[in-house]
């Protein structure tokens, strides 16, 4: 099992808002007390946070699914629903906060610095704030907005001070276990490290972490064995360390043939610059020469160390196993990673800038699409878009009221504009989420056509019959009553009946 992640991918959804309630006041010897309902209350956003105590994502690895409470749904007497409480999850200091298509969406850097990664939704409004001077009892309340559902990737910028690189089997996990108090998992077999095992190394008044990444081999870059979730790992430390194993008997092998196909490798990669910051040929390099506890080795070892310094390198001759050589290399990387964070360029956190929208902004635009039902007309806008998911299409009246605020925003002009009949199929919303409308441009607006509560005259199907239609109406009632007189008088004379009138004559 996993102890250390330092990326994760969460599913967030934000809290809904709570539907307004459409009531009317009532009390003893008080009748018409007017509109009382409240607003519903605001969903829970979810919020990541930078915590100084929190080292690690593992958490969210084991639970990626986070959602925030819903807001509560108004009540009569004017009483407004709750809000629904926020989610904060507190993530390290250097997380990056970013989408499956690699849109950074924040950089979080300092304590207390955060991000809202899920907006909840708005609560509806209740009949009490919606009531004006035309509409005095709105017989409707607003719904809820449903809150935002969102995929995110939360990444460590930092990993550790210290990366300690090298072919598989070349004593990584040894020396940090020899280093620190970590007990990583060491075996005679490659890859016995799939998963970075950090330990915490002091040296002197000097405290620096030590990351052991899993091996690698030729073509990493590429993809080959770990890959590039090697090359993600080494992006993210500040001192590289080459670990070189000089008693290794596979044919081809080499100290200097083992730098350069590690060198090769880690140049072949373009990192991120939103993680590591430093290029990787510019960071501090050091060489440790292990397993000098074998007598052939030794030998190795101290004869290529003059080439390695040549190229400016820091050579220092080891052995994990008889912890030989420990402590001058420990002092060695101290002062590396000193060296490292005062030349490391600090990054303040992102400063909040808050820009009003401008006066004459439409907020919405009318697109012109082919779907295969036919030709239809999209309306994209966020003030739009949330109306919609504000009415409740059950109750005519908050249909009405749509019209009506569609209407002011200038919606039907851009689509008479854009093209659209009487009929015409309206698409308003995201692609994913649209509701659809049979547009009739015909229907006029205003609270003064409205008639009993939850009704809306303007969308009953209502026809008045012309003259004509009147005048051929007319003369088919007088044409079937004259065939009825006809066919009785036709009865009569039959004797099929008779008049009482004249049996008494």
């Amino acid at each position: 099992m996993a102890t250390f992640v330092d990326r994760v991918v969460l599913q967030l959804q934000a809290g809904n808002g709570g539907h307004g309630v459409a009531s009317v006041h009532r009390e003893k010897f008080k009748p018409l007390g007017g509109p009382d309902g409240g607003n519903g209350g605001r969903g829970g956003d979810i919020i990541l946070r930078v915590d100084p105590q929190v080292t690690t994502l593992l958490e969210y690895h084991h639970g990626p699914y986070r959602k925030a409470t819903n807001g509560k749904p108004g009540e009569g007497d004017e009483r407004n629903g709750a809000n629904g409480s926020d989610l904060v999850l507190p993530v390290p200091d250097g997380t990056v906060v970013s989408t499956r298509d690699g849109e950074v969406l924040a950089d979080l850097v300092g304590a207390g610095a955060e991000y809202v990664a899920a907006r909840g939704g708005r609560g509806g409004l209740g009949n009490k704030a919606l009531a004006s001077k035309r509409r005095k009892a709105p017989g409707f309340a607003l719904l809820g907005e449903p809150g935002e559902g969102r995929e995110v990737i939360l990444e460590l910028k930092t990993l550790a001070d210290v990366a300690l690189i090298g072919f598989p089997s070349a004593g990584k996990s040894s020396l940090v276990s020899v280093l620190s108090a970590a007990r990583p998992k060491i075996a005679d077999y490659p890859f016995t490290t799939l998963v970075p095992n950090l330990g915490v190394v002091t040296a002197g008044g000097e405290r620096f972490t030590v990351a052991d990444v899993p091996g690698l081999i030729p073509g990493a870059s590429e993809g080959k064995g770990l890959g590039l979730r090697f090359l993600r790992h080494v992006e993210r430390c500040h001192v590289l360390v080459h670990v070189i194993d000089c008693a290794t008997l596979e044919p081809g092998r080499d100290p200097l043939t083992d730098l350069d196909v590690i060198e090769h490798e880690l140049a072949e990669y373009v990192p991120d610059a939103s993680l590591g910051g430093i290029p990787l040929a510019d960071r501090v390099r050091i060489v440790v020469l292990n397993k000098a506890d074998v007598p052939e080795a030794r030998e190795l070892a101290e004869m290529v160390k003059p080439d390695l310094e040549a190229r400016g390198l820091d050579v220092h001759i080891i052995s994990a196993v008889a912890h030989t050589g420990l402590k001058e290399l420990t002092y060695a990387l101290a002062a590396a990673v000193s060296k490292a964070r005062a030349e490391q360029i600090v990054i303040e956190p992102t400063r909040v800038v808050v820009r009003p929208k401008a006066v004459d902004d439409s907020e919405f635009v009318v697109r012109r699409e082919n779907t295969p039902e036919g030709e239809a007309f999209r309306v994209i806008g966020d003030r739009p878009t949330r109306w919609v998911r504000q009415t409740d299409f059950s109750n005519d009246e908050a249909v009405g009221y749509l019209a009506e605020r569609l209407n002011r925003l200038g919606v039907e002009d851009e689509l008479l504009k854009a093209g659209a009949v009487a009929g015409s199929t309206v698409l308003i919303g995201p692609v994913d989420d649209a509701v659809v409308f049979d547009w009739q441009p015909t229907i006029s607006a205003g609270a003064e056509l409205l008639g009993q509560r939850g009704t809306d005259i303007r969308l009953e199907e209502r026809t008045r019959p012309t003259r004509s239609e009147k005048r051929e109406a007319f003369h088919g009632k007088m044409d079937a009553a004259a065939a009825a007189r006809a066919e009785l008088e036709e009865d009569r004379r039959a004797g099929i009946w008779t008049d009482p009138e004249d049996e008494e004559g």
